[in-house]
């Protein structure tokens, strides 16, 4: 892999991530831009004891434009995109419109006595997994597919080392109906500062199984659903993947390795290619099961940058709201009001299901 460093018109990042036999790619950013806002700020809630981000200026954030304006695909004579290149492997770049820079400056002071603010400070960005904007990520091949491992990668190392960065999320949403506002093929990474709600109650968890048992619970998680073998999905060499016992949403598979590393950038290079060969199948099960493409969530639970415990479990959850092929699964009044969720359909049943496609 080579990577190729570029600065856009308003100062923000750009990487080109190509096979070694790639050419050259442009690099020189031809628009003029506005300064990027850095007005984001961090509120605590002191009931759940959790940070929220404040981000008003992404109220202005581009919205579902016509393919001729697509602002992920390449530059063309006559259109200039935020890629300069007129072709392109993988590219990362910061986001236009982020929720946490590393310039944010808080812009209040104090709101409420019990309501700490600070600055959002942290980093955004995009990631395009093709320069086919048509196309998805079940599309790639196994070597292109690699790539985006090896960006993803080469992300989580680079943006832990960001001074106050705790935690570094690699994420894709696909799909109108999960709230995407570009169709082009691409998630995004996201360096917080704080650990985020749900790895936080994660690792509280596996400290309390460690006090109980002596033993780590995600590696007994995976070793009773491999042993019982009813909701196993797929597995390989390195990943295994499942539905999980209960599991929330009506398609919902989590896929871990099989050797417990605590984010993408402990993987070794057997494990990334088995990743993309393991992870390609998985889309395309999703996207035979009702014969069209199922919207979804792909999110990497990675460890946090400061793990004294030693606590985390490097693993991919991957969900769906789609729960039949016409009807989808909305947050209503338990989960959205209290988050106590109802689940349609037995974990064993959707399993079967994804196997049999």
């Amino acid at each position: 892999m080579k990577t190729t460093r570029a600065a856009l018109a308003d100062g923000r990042e750009l990487i080109y991530f190509d096979h070694d036999d790639a050419p050259e790619r442009a690099t020189l950013d031809r628009r003029d831009l506005p300064e990027v806002s850095s007005a984001s700020e961090l509120r605590w809630d002191p009931l759940l004891r959790e940070w929220v981000m404040m981000a008003s200026h992404r109220q202005a954030r581009t919205f579902q434009p016509p393919v001729e304006q697509c602002p992920l695909c390449p530059s063309r004579d006559g259109y200039l995109s935020e890629v300069p290149a007129d072709d392109y492997g993988v590219v990362v770049f910061e986001n236009r419109f982020p929720s946490l820079s590393t310039h944010a400056t808080a812009g209040t002071s104090a709101v409420h006595p019990l309501v700490e603010v600070r600055p959002g400070l942290g980093r955004c960005e995009v990631v395009c997994f093709s320069s086919d904007h048509d196309a998805s990520f079940a599309d790639l091949s196994v070597a292109d597919a690699g790539l985006v491992v090896d960006a993803w990668v080469h992300r989580t190392a680079e943006l832990s080392a960001i001074e106050g960065v705790e935690q570094v999320f690699c994420f894709e949403s696909r799909g109108e109906e999960i709230g995407v506002t570009l169709s082009h093929p691409h998630g995004q990474v996201y360096a917080y500062p704080f650990v985020t709600p749900r790895t936080a109650r994660i690792r509280e968890s596996a400290l309390a199984y460690r006090q109980e048992t002596g033993a780590d619970l995600q590696t007994d998680l995976l070793r009773a659903e491999l042993e019982d073998g009813a909701r196993v999905v797929a597995a390989s060499d390195h990943w295994a993947a499942f539905v999980p016992a209960a599991a929330r949403w009506p398609v919902e598979v989590h896929l871990y390795p099989r050797r417990r590393v605590r984010t993408l950038a402990e993987l070794d290079a057997a494990e990334r290619v088995d990743l993309a060969e393991i992870y390609l199948d998985l889309l395309n099960r999703f996207d035979r099961l009702y014969d069209r493409p199922l919207p979804y969530i792909a999110a990497w639970h990675q460890g946090v940058v400061h793990d004294a415990d030693d606590l985390d479990y490097l693993h991919l959850e991957l969900f769906s709201i789609r729960r039949s092929a016409d009807k989808l699964k909305y947050l209503a009044s338990s989960e959205s009001g209290m988050g106590a969720f109802i689940t349609d359909s037995l974990p064993e049943a959707t399993a079967q299901r994804l196997r049999d496609v």
